[in-house]
Parts: C-alpha cells; structure tokens; sequence
C-alpha cells in the first residue's frame, strides 16, 4: 500500500505524543486525583486490617449524656473514670478532649494522673476566634504537667472531603507536636530542621495513609457512663491503651473515610485509635514521591508508543488490557505489601487513552485509504446491462425492427408521427397505460412518457406461430423509467455519506461478481480455470454435472487428474497436453469422451493482469448432438442410398423393359410398378413426417381432446384392419385435453395401430385403451401378434433399426415408424414403453401431460 498520501501515520513518535498530551490535558481536570483516591479506598476497603488487641474505646455517647447530664461535665468524672481505668490496669489512656479551661477540679483530675503516670492529652492547632490567627490550644496548665505526653488530634482532610490518613507531626514554630497515637506510643515533640519559622506558620511533616479496621464502630468501646458505674474490669483494660473520647451525635467531631463516605462518618477519637492500631503493627502507609507517577507514566506511554503500532488491531486491546492489568497488579502489590501509596491515575490512564488513540489513527488511515478506493471504485466502468427502460423510443423502434422484423410499425411523438408504415394515427387504441403493452391479435401497442414527452409506439408483427412469444416477450420488457430518488433522502452526515458510498460500491462488485457467476454458470460450454500449476481454482456447473464431481472436490484438484480419470488415454498423453499449454504458452483441442458422451475440450493459456501469474482456461464443448446429427445424416445417407433409391431402381427398370415391348403389358407388372411406386412415397412419407417431429417446438402447440384424435386415427386404420379381419376395440369415453399438436399426435397413434395391424394374425383383436392416471393421458395399444425379441426391445425406437424377426417374415418397413412415435411423445413432454413376450404380442403404452392437471 502505498502510504506517501497519509497525512498521519501510527508511529511510536505520533503515538506517544498524542498520549503525552492528552496525560497533560488531562492534568488540568481532577480526574487523576479522584481516580487515584477511588483506586485507594477500592484497595483498603476490599483489605480492612486486624484491630490490635491493645487499643480499646471508652466513648462519651448518648447513653452516657442521659446518665451523667448535659455536657461539658465536672472534671472530677474524669478523675474517676482514670481511677477506674487504673484500678483495671490500663496501660495508657489517651484523652481526645481539649482541657483548654479552667475548672474546680482540674487539681483532682491532675491527681489522677499523676498517681496513673501515664495518661496523654490532646493538643488543638486553631484561631480561638476568626479574627485570631491560628495557634496551639493546650491543656490547663496544672492538666499539661501532670499529663504523661502531648499529641495534635488534627486529622487531614484530602480535597474529596475525606479522611485517609494524618501528618505524624504537626506544629507551629519551633514546636512539631506527635499525633496522639504516637504520644501514645512514646514519642515526643520534635524540633523541625528550619530554626527559623515563624511561630504562626502552620508545620506538617511525615504525612501517613491509614489502613483503617472498618466503618465507625469497628474497634472495641465501653460507654463512659458503665465503666464509671461498674466495678473496674481489668478483662476489659488490663495493659491496654484506652483512648477516651467523643462519639455521640452532636460534638462535630466526625470525620467522612473511604469505609463510610458520609452516610456512617467515623469519630475522631475511633480515627486516632486506628491510627495507633496500625502503627502497632507497622502497617502505616507512606506516599510515594511525586515524581514517581510521572516516571511510571512516561514509562508506560514509551512502551505502548513502541508495541502497539506494529501490533494487529485484533491484538491492540488484548496489549492495553495486559498493561492495565499489570499495572493494577503492581499498585496492589505495592500499596498492601511494601505499603507505599504509589499514585497511578496517570499511568493507568495511558492505556484507557492508547487504545482508542491507536484505534483512531488507523481508522484515519484506513478512512483516508477507502476513500481514496471508493473515489477509484465510482471512476472504474460498471458491468452491467442497460436497462432498456433509459433508450430513446427512436432507437427502441430500431432495435425492434432489427429484431422482430415487423411487416408494418407506427412511432409517434405527441402528434407529430416520427415514423410509419402500414400503421396510422387512427390505429393507436384509446385509453394506453403508459409503459404497459397493449395487444390487438397481431398488433401491439405502448404509450412512454420521456422527458415530459408522450410517445406512441406500433408493431404489426407477421401473423405466423411466433407472433404470441413475441407478445410474451414484449410484456416482459419494462420500458417506463423509474422514478428519481429524492435528492432529500441523501445522508448528509460525513460518516452517513461514507456509508452509503461504501454500499454503493459494494453494490456494484457485487453486482459485477453475480454478472461474472452468472455469465460463466449461463454459458453453453464448460468452463475451468487452473492455476500455473495446473490445479483447478474454479469450474462452473457444467463441470459439476458432466464430470459428476461435486464443486468442493473440484477446488484443488489437479486438471490432469479430473481428465485422466474420467477418459484415460495413451496418445496423447493428458499431462503432455496440459504442460505443453502452460510451459509453450500454445492453446490445445483435443476430443474427449464421458459417459458414451462426446466433448470437445479447448486449453487456452491466460495470465492474470499486473502478476506473472499463469494459468489455464480449458472450454469443454457437448458434441455430443452434433455427433448424433453426424451419424443420423450418414444414416440418412444410406437410408436414401439403399431404400429410397432400391425401388426407384426397381421402377426404372420394369419401365424400361415396357418401353422395349409396350404392346405386351402385362397386369401383373402394373402392379408391381404400383407397388414400387407407393413404397417410394411411403419411404419419402415417413422421411419428411419424422423430419417435421424433430422440429416440432411449443409454439405450435394448441388445445387438443385426445380421445379424439385416437378415434380418428382408428379410423384412419380401419380399413386396414377390416382387409385382414381384425377388430379395433376402443375403450375410453373420457375428455382428455392436451396442450400439443394434434396432427403429428394423430400420425404418431396412426403408426402404432398400423404396426399393430401389420403384426398381428388374420382374425385377431387390437385393444385401444385410453385412460386418466393422475396428471397424465394415457393410451394402450395391444396386439395379438408374434411379440418382440427381448435383444430388441432396447433398440426398438433407433431410426433405420429393423426388426430381424419381421424382416424375415416378408414384412418389409423403413424403421422410421417408431422413431417416429418416440420423437412425437418426447417432444410433448412424454414418454412411451412396450412390453412384449414372443409368440404373445406386444402392448405399447403412451403418457402424455393434460393441460390442466387441476381439472
């Protein structure tokens, strides 16, 4: 294909830049950082983590605001519940409630804590009001020092609203506060590595994804309110950390995660008791640099740019499905082993795009290329006959002139005639539906409308037995002119258009292949065309049926063998003809014989057009008839040489002699030149009848009642009969009516009775029975004569064949009569048989169609 015009080409170049761009739109959209959320919580919901066994809730919830009363509450419930939860073991206990007041009982709280040792407060980064800038909310003073450490309860928020994870340390100044799960866990404030930050700047540092256990509600909590009022229960809290903290409707502080979105929000203080769980066991998440979503988009765009071009467009979609499929498998690996949060959205994106892109460029190309071919398909000449319906009337009348040879016509133009004879205006029958023929015995008439103007066409065809097949055929002819399509109905879309130019030319090869099939299935002859190794690529139906091979195992057959196995020969040899034909490049003809049947077979060498391909187109002619008239007119020669000529010899001769001697005629040569005379004219009688039969076609046929013309041929024979005694018993009183020629159906049943007379015994019976069976008319014509030899039964009906036994009886005949008979009854359609036994007659039986079966 020549690729020079392409104005875009799928090159890893063209590929990958448009995939580059298209990642940078696409940057402009949330779609990468929503995508990359929506990939994580999939990962972390679909692989909730085990809750650790240390870490419990006690939750301030409804139960416990019913109970102990409206909130805030007296320190000094805190103080009980830490002496609760020391007297129980606890390890730890993390308060999620800021102490930023003063209160009475702050020093009785502070006691508890102390006599604990280890109890861990909250730390609050906000503006005590917006007019303030943001700063640190710490305990009391007196709560501060008694509590074992401080940790920042702020939780991050990502731009969807939702909570997935925290900074570890989170300050302002010179002062980096742990988060309360890591005070929890020992660690202190740190110092950031820039000593120089104002002490209003807000600092975050060591940002973790978190792996939370589940929705809200997951991790083990006791209400405040029972563990306050209940014996201590060191089952509950022996050696574990308890975070303490809000979880009733009302106090705000709830956070939306990937568990519950913000149908179930999660409370803070469950968030940070996550938070701890997983640090525990090491499973906190860290997020990848930003460069490495860059480096693994860059490096999936330069391996689909590479693959997918050379690819088959089959396989395209397969190769984008693996390199999505691996790149999940890897972010999952990633993610849930090495827990790093590696942002894919950009990566994953590249093959949802190459696809759909590389797709794009070759429907560009393929687009650009078709229509390049449909321009070159409307250009190329179209095969196909025109319809006559488009023709001038003009050139109408001349082509029916030339084809029927009318003997009178009439072509008229509105008024004005254009062209007549025999035929005038007043002629033109009134009331013409354009293009509809309209016939009058031998004339026929059509009204066409062209161009808004209104013609008249006359035939006066010969008044011969052809006249109705031309009639037949005129009113087959359609002559008015379609319709226009509406210019309105085109598609006027671009893709609608290129449709249906593409159906206009798939319209026409297929139009131009049923032309070339039906032309090559509608010849005469046998068509088969080889390869340049002789193999058969294609044969038509006359192959199929003579050679009786089906078309399947033709395709792909050697010639030489197809021939060599229906007509083997020595001289010359098959294989030598068919190389001679493609190695000399020289056309063959040579005879050959299937089934007692004669072809000719003509090997023509071709070559295909723009290839060096070779081949050959071998013509198979049926001789067969030819070869039949061939032997026929031979024994027409003989027949004409010996029979005919036998007894004009004779005649001459006995006339000469009277000639010598005229006053000594005698009687008995009269007769005798009588006799001789009548067998000549019987000989020239049955020679012309059976010529006549032989050209009989249904043109000539009319309506005609068959036992009619059975009793006239009886009658006919009658005479015959009578001289030798013989009685012709008729049996049939039913109609019968035929589509044929009575004559020659009368002659034919003429030359059965006449035989039967001729063979039968003095006194004898002759049965004539004509009947129904079924769709047919029957007539059975038995005898009481000598019979037929079974060797001869099978070539009763050849013509010029007598029978040995008749012959030397004394009964002398021209073995025309049955040929005859036999050639009448096919020629209607029918079929004839006789059976006979020696010494017992013969009974000859013919069936013939009725002309309507129905009746």
């Amino acid at each position: 294909m020549n690729r020079d015009w392409l104005p875009i080409k799928t090159t890893p170049w063209t590929l990958g830049l448009i995939l580059l761009a298209l990642l940078l739109l696409i940057q402009t959209t949330e779609l990468p950082q929503r995508l990359d959320y929506w990939l994580y919580d999939q990962a972390i919901t679909s692989n909730p983590l085990e809750a650790s066994d240390e870490v419990v809730l006690v939750t301030i919830d409804e139960l416990s605001l019913n109970r102990l009363g409206r909130w805030p509450w007296p320190r000094n419930l805190h103080a009980e519940l830490i002496a609760k939860l020391n007297e129980a073991g606890a390890k730890t206990i993390v308060f999620d409630i800021l102490f930023a007041e003063p209160s009475p009982d702050d020093q009785q709280l502070a006691e508890q804590m102390r006599s604990h040792g280890n109890v861990i407060l909250p730390v609050y980064l906000s503006p005590p009001t917006s007019q303030y800038l943001l700063s640190e909310q710490l305990p009391v003073g007196v709560l501060a020092s008694a509590a074992a450490g401080l940790g920042h309860a702020h939780v991050e928020l990502d731009s969807d609203g939702v909570a997935r994870g925290l900074y570890l340390f989170n300050g302002l100044g010179n002062q980096l506060w742990p988060s309360l799960a890591l005070a929890a866990s020992g660690v202190g404030p740190q110092n950031p590595e820039a000593g120089d930050t104002p002490s209003y700047v807000n600092i975050r540092d060591q940002y973790r994804a978190v792996p939370l256990i589940g929705g809200a509600g997951s991790l083990q909590s006791y209400s405040f309110s029972q563990v306050l009022t209940q014996p201590a229960a060191p089952e509950h809290f022996s050696g574990k950390i308890v975070f303490v903290g809000a979880t009733a409707a009302g106090f705000g502080d709830i956070l939306p995660t990937p568990f519950s979105g913000l149908s179930r929000p999660m409370s803070g203080v469950e968030f940070h008791a996550n938070v701890l769980s997983a640090y525990m066991q090491g499973l906190l998440i860290k997020p990848a640099p930003a460069w490495a979503s860059a480096l693994l988009a860059m490096t999936t765009i330069l391996i689909l740019a590479l693959a997918l071009p050379p690819m088959r467009p089959a396989r395209t979609l397969l190769a984008c499905a693996m390199v999505l499929a691996g790149l999940l498998g890897i972010y999952l690996f990633v993610l849930l082993t090495m827990r790093w949060w590696f942002p894919l959205a950009n990566a994953l994106l590249v093959p949802l795009l190459a696809f759909p892109v590389s797709s794009g460029l070759r429907l560009a190309m393929t687009n650009r290329f078709l229509n390049r071919q449909l321009d070159e398909l409307a250009r190329s000449p179209q095969v196909a006959l025109p319809a006559p319906s488009g023709r001038n009337p003009t050139q109408l009348l001349e082509h029916f002139q030339a084809l029927f040879r009318p003997t009178g016509w009439l072509l008229m133009e509105e008024n004005d005639i254009l062209s007549a004879r025999g035929l005038s205006q007043s002629d033109i029958p009134d009331d013409l539906t354009p293009g509809h023929w309209f016939h009058d015995s031998n004339r026929s008439w059509i009204q066409l409308l062209r161009a808004g103007t209104r013609y008249h066409l006359g035939l006066l065809l010969p008044n011969d037995l052809g006249r109705e097949a031309i009639q037949r055929y005129l009113r087959r002819l359609h002559l008015e002119q379609a319709v226009p399509a509406d210019s309105a109905a085109r598609p006027s879309e671009n893709i609608s258009a290129r449709i249906e130019r593409v159906r206009i030319a798939t319209d026409r090869l297929n139009h131009m292949q049923q032309f070339i099939r039906r032309s090559f299935e509608r010849m005469p002859d046998g068509i088969i065309v080889t390869d340049e190794l002789g193999v058969i690529r294609f044969a038509n139906g006359h192959i199929e049926e003579w050679f009786r091979e089906p078309m399947p195992s033709l395709a792909g057959l050697p010639l030489v063998k197809l021939l060599e196995g229906h007509d083997p020969r020595e001289t010359p040899p098959w294989h030598e003809t068919v190389s001679d034909t493609l190695t000399l490049l020289q056309s063959r003809t040579v005879d050959l014989r299937i089934r007692d049947k004669d072809f000719l077979i003509h090997f023509a060498p071709f070559s295909l057009p723009d290839s060096d391909q070779q081949g050959i187109i071998a013509n198979i002619s049926d001789i067969s008839e030819l070869r039949e008239q061939q032997r026929q007119h031979r024994e027409a020669i003989d027949f004409i040489s010996h029979d005919v000529r036998s007894p004009l010899v004779s005649q001459l001769a006995l006339i000469e002699q009277l000639k010598r001697d005229p006053s000594h005629i005698e009687q008995e040569q009269l007769e005798q030149l009588g006799r001789l005379a009548r067998r000549s004219y019987h000989l020239a009688e049955e020679f012309v009848q059976l010529a006549r039969a032989e050209q009989l076609t249904e043109t000539r046929f009319y309506e005609c009642e068959f036992l009619a013309i059975v009793e006239n041929a009886r009658d006919s024979v009658s005479e015959q009969a009578v001289e030798k005694q013989i009685q012709l018993q008729l049996q049939g009183t039913e109609d019968l009516w035929l589509k044929g020629n009575a004559e020659l159906l009368e002659r034919a049943v003429i030359n059965l009775l006449t035989n039967a007379v001729q063979y039968s015994p003095s006194g004898s019976d002759v049965s004539i029975q004509v009947f129904r069976a079924g769709h047919q008319a029957c007539l059975t014509i038995a005898d009481e004569g000598t019979g037929i030899d079974p060797e001869e039964l099978p070539h009763l009906f050849d013509r010029y064949r007598r029978q040995k036994s008749t012959e030397l009886a004394g009964v002398h005949g021209t073995g025309l009569g049955l040929s005859f008979v036999k050639t009448v009854v096919e020629k209607h359609r029918g079929e004839i048989s006789v059976s006979s036994q020696p010494g017992e007659g013969s009974a000859f039986t013919l069936k013939l169609p009725i002309a309507d079966p129905m009746a």
